[in-house]
């Protein structure tokens, strides 16, 4: 890991650069490119992916580090290294994730139990990771990347649906009790079709999902998050669409519309991720009043 830009230290008047720690980076994914998107913008950003994956972060402008979200000693080791040398976490976006395709009934249990615990639990190790910190400082956003099949789930992915949904349900608890200390957190939520649209932009229509800004996405593979709502597969992705009808369709549009005011519709393609990135670094460093000081505020006699 590169040794943090110490230029302008000791300028109190210039503000500090802040530091974006993303896991799933391997080049292929949605991570990759809000690593570009990140740094683009002036951030220190600290890429990471499982370790026979590192290589693939090869071009970007970040620090590369290992990082196996399932396992507790790999998540402690790199947040604690991310803490020592550059002495915070602005934001965590949660992107690892993998997918796991096939008829559920007939799916192995180790295959169901890996893609929760990489989805869903990873984000978890990583909350509990980087979330006291956040707190101490009473500052930071945690991005969890979450699926509109964890609202509607499509056949031949249940359990990378099922894992999408329980990422949903923690991030909006998380949300709640997370809020009084200052860490705001919101979940990024890919459409069906729209984040595997390729290098193809998208038009102006319906760029708001929901009374929620849309954010551009980009291609996704089985590296990072993004590989879509079959799960990521080839295979999942053929069987799945020639089950699908307009029902299905209809179902998947509908819980995109759905989107709460906290959550980031992902929509279209190619060099769009800078404008997610843009959007959310800005409300990670907006100043924000915690909900004791508000109600501190609402005691004081007029």
């Amino acid at each position: 890991m590169a040794p943090p830009n110490d230029a302008g230290d000791g300028d109190d008047d210039k503000p500090e650069m802040p530091v974006v720690l993303i896991t799933g980076c391997a080049n292929g994914g949605i991570g990759y490119e809000y690593c570009k998107a990140f740094a683009s913008l002036g951030c220190r950003v600290v890429a990471t992916d499982v370790p026979d994956r590192v290589p693939d972060l090869a071009g970007l402008d970040a620090d590369h580090l290992p990082l196996d979200v399932t396992s507790d000693e790999s998540v402690e080791g790199a947040v604690a290294r991310v803490l020592a040398e550059h002495g915070r976490v602005d934001v965590l976006v949660n992107n690892a994730g993998i997918g796991c395709t096939g008829p559920l009934a007939e799916l192995r249990g180790e295959a169901v139990r890996r893609a929760m615990d990489v989805n869903f639990l990873g984000q978890l190790r990583m909350v509990r990771a980087v979330a006291p910190h956040m707190a101490s400082r009473r500052s930071g956003r945690v991005v969890n990347v979450g699926s509109v099949v964890g609202t509607a789930a499509t056949p031949w992915a249940g359990p990378y649906c099922a894992s999408k949904a329980a990422v949903h349900a923690a991030t909006d608890a998380l949300r709640v009790e997370l809020r009084p200390f200052g860490v705001h957190v919101v979940k990024v939520v890919p459409r069906r079709g729209e984040v595997r649209a390729g290098p193809r932009q998208h038009g102006a229509a319906r760029r708001r999902a929901g009374g929620v800004a849309a954010v551009p996405g980009v291609r996704g593979g089985d590296r990072g998050e993004g590989a879509g709502v079959a799960g990521g597969g080839r295979d999942g992705r053929r069987r799945v669409r020639g089950a699908r009808g307009s029902a299905g369709d209809e179902r998947a549009a509908a819980a995109g519309d759905r989107v709460r005011e906290h959550d980031v519709a992902v929509r279209g393609a190619g060099g769009g991720a800078a404008v997610g990135a843009r959007r959310l670094l800005r409300q990670a460093l907006r100043p924000r009043q915690d909900a004791t000081t508000a109600l501190e505020k609402k005691k004081k006699p007029s």
